[in-house]
């Protein structure tokens, strides 16, 4: 596409200019030339070769290049008949009109980038299915949001290791939000199962972490059907990974269906969560409890209020955790064997562990 657009370019420019212009793409291959018998012919390795060192002109065998491009090393360069300073005027004149009329045209015709501006609302609800039309993008099938975030990485962009994992840009698309923060709208079945979506997500995390050393932290969004829905599964995954963030700080890997009742936590406000806090505890704060009975707690909890259970793991006598669940219930008022009272107690963990966490909620 980018070629048949430089062509058109470079077409109109030959009667202005009156020399041979064209451009060379980062292999030295001429994509568009105002001679259209060079167009596809191949240069040598020096085109490679000058292209990565910077965007400064240079010139070779009669022609002045001038390149161009968005990233580090340049994508292409602009080529002028002529070692003179028009030749060079002409090339950094050039070199900046198609910049910007390839920016422009990305902008208004990539899907990569009409996908980003949904997520990022950037987008007016009424023009996503004229956008789509244009495009011709299919707004009608499954796609999930991973939003993938980079906590320590050693020098490689994980940004294109997720690309080259998902190479089917018609399916799926990659792309940054910020330095740390990537964006995987994936494809999806109809009805595909959280547990898929986090096994897929842990193959991302295990390639990152195993082949590149980069850790990352990833939330998963809830499988949508229409592309106007694709900013809320975004919203989601952003929510499992801040959630994640207070809840479950030893997984890295959080789905937004899995989050329970702690997406309610979270989006309580902090003063209705202290006043809770002070009638869930009218003997005693939360913070007379020592670690080694919160320690108890966590262990019964996870032992679904079983006793034995419980003793066992812990390696205490029976009547010894009998014992702990009186002390807890003498100071709190709440007995932990009574189903009541133990939901009442979790969720009072969680409001502490949320509140514990600073959020600028009021």
């Amino acid at each position: 596409m980018s070629n048949r657009l430089f062509q058109g370019i470079v077409h109109q420019m030959r009667d202005a200019v009156n020399r041979v212009v064209g451009v060379i793409d980062e292999n030295g291959t001429t994509i568009a030339c105002s001679d259209l018998g060079k167009v596809g012919n191949n240069g040598n390795d020096f085109f490679a070769i000058e292209l990565s060192d910077s965007h400064e002109v240079f010139i070779r065998e009669g022609y002045t290049y001038k390149p161009f491009g968005i990233h580090v090393k340049p994508d292409y360069a602009v080529f002028v008949e002529g070692t003179d300073e028009y030749a060079s005027r002409y090339a950094n004149v050039i070199a900046v009109s198609l910049s910007n009329i390839k920016q422009y045209y990305d902008e208004k015709y990539d899907r990569n980038n009409f996908v980003k501006n949904i997520i990022l609302d950037n987008v007016l609800p009424g023009d996503i299915s004229v956008k789509a039309r244009e495009l011709h993008f299919n707004g009608d099938i499954g796609r999930v949001v991973f939003l993938i975030s980079v906590i320590s990485s050693n020098d490689v962009s994980a940004c294109d290791v997720i690309q080259n994992l998902f190479p089917d840009k018609n399916k799926d698309f990659v792309f940054n939000i910020t330095e740390n923060d990537i964006v995987l709208v994936k494809e999806v079945k109809n009805n595909i199962d959280v547990k898929d979506l986090e096994k897929l997500a842990r193959s991302i995390s295990d390639t990152l972490s195993g082949e590149f050393f980069t850790k990352v932290n990833i939330g998963i969004g809830t499988p949508i059907i229409g592309i106007k829905e694709l900013a809320r599964s975004f919203k989601e995954a952003q929510t499992a990974l801040e959630v994640g963030k207070v809840f479950d700080t030893d997984k890295n890997i959080v789905s937004y269906d899995n989050l329970g009742i702690a997406r309610l936590i979270y989006h309580l406000p902090t003063t209705l969560c202290e006043t809770f806090l002070k009638e869930v505890f009218k003997k005693n704060s939360i913070e007379s409890l020592d670690h080694e009975t919160l320690f108890t707690i966590q262990k019964f909890f996870e032992n679904s209020l079983n006793v034995s259970e419980t003793s066992r793991k812990l390696f205490v006598h029976r009547n010894t955790l009998v014992y702990r669940l009186d002390k807890i219930k003498k100071l709190t008022g709440l007995d932990l064997r009574e189903f009541d009272h133990a939901i009442i107690f979790k969720i009072a963990l969680m409001v502490k562990k949320y509140l514990a966490a600073n959020p600028t909620k009021f």
